[in-house]
């Protein structure tokens, strides 16, 4: 079955370029859109940005390290190791399950969706496309990137759950780099009617 879905899925590539390009800049650039999301809302945001893309960053990482567990203890070929599939993109031909870049996208957004609706339903269809696109250009089945949703979901919940613990860590970190703004600012400024 996991199979089956994939080839509907690949099988729809390499029939319009557009949608292939489009797809290709979904799989190898998201993860680094959000990368930048997170960075734009600790820069720009008010202390409750900040701390939700610290925890959603946190929250990656940790979603990253239990896929890495995963691979230890189950091993899936990629499907162009498997069968005989063209892909879009070359790959190494690592553990296929789960997809970590699915896991990634997919654990920043479920975790600011947590918080902050509106941009997290953003970043939870950007996520999905993430995945979507990994099966696309021929890297992974759909059941890494179902998988990959799993651990995003589970990570992101405990790590909601449990954000409590770290709030006053968080909060000191917060303290501490709008302190070194505001004194960077403020020297800036002083140098500057001199």
């Amino acid at each position: 079955m996991n199979y089956k879905l994939f080839e509907m899925i690949h099988g729809m590539a390499g029939h319009n370029h557009l949608l292939d390009s489009f797809m290709i800049f979904c799989t190898n650039n998201a993860i680094y859109m959000f990368g930048l999301a997170l960075l734009l809302m600790w820069i720009l945001g008010n202390e409750e940005y900040k701390r939700s893309a610290f925890y959603a960053g946190i929250t990656g990482v940790m979603a990253l390290l239990m896929n890495y567990l995963i691979t230890l203890v189950y091993y899936e070929p990629r499907p162009f190791v498997a069968h005989h599939v063209h892909t879009l993109l070359s790959h190494a031909a690592d553990a296929s399950f789960p997809s970590d870049h699915t896991t990634g996208a997919c654990t920043i957004a479920f975790m600011i969706w947590l918080r902050h609706r509106k941009v997290g339903t953003f970043m939870i269809i950007l996520g999905l496309l993430t995945g979507f696109s990994r099966i696309w250009v021929g890297l992974h089945y759909p059941f890494d990137v179902l998988g990959s949703i799993v651990v995003a979901i589970i990570t992101a919940f405990v790590t909601y759950k449990f954000s409590y613990f770290l709030n006053p860590f968080v909060t000191r970190l917060i303290s501490i780099y709008d302190f070194l703004i505001r004194r960077k600012a403020k020297s800036s400024k002083s140098s500057v009617i001199k």
